[in-house]
């Protein structure tokens, strides 16, 4: 798929999230955390990612339950590394740590800040 063809299935995505990212998208959107403007379902490549910081090139993906099937882990690895490839840095949470300890997912952004000089 390309960015535009992405566009809609980013939107759908946006509109079926679960409650650990309606919890986190509300934790983030405005830029909440030191004033980093995060985007949600955000196209990257040939994905749409979870959350995307654009200024950071910081990806934030909130994983479920399916993610621990060993078929998911291998298409979560293969994912990241092209991700990274194009220059981004991903981070990845369960929804478990999202509820419970969303301080994390801050502390993610502001490390990442700091990693960069900002």
């Amino acid at each position: 798929m390309t960015s535009n063809r992405l566009t809609p299935h980013a939107r759908g995505l946006r509109q079926s999230g679960g409650l650990a990212e309606d919890r986190v998208w509300t934790r983030l959107r405005g830029g909440a955390v030191d004033g980093w403007k995060v985007r949600r379902q955000h196209p990257v490549g040939r994905f749409v990612v979870d959350f995307a910081c654009v200024p950071l090139h910081l990806v934030i993906e909130i994983d479920g339950g399916v993610h621990e099937r060993d078929d998911v882990v291998l298409n979560d690895h293969l994912r990241q590394q092209t991700i990274e490839a194009l220059g981004w840095t991903v981070v990845r949470f369960t929804n478990a740590q999202a509820l419970t300890e969303p301080w994390r997912i801050d502390d993610a952004i502001r490390d990442r800040a700091k990693t960069l000089g900002f």
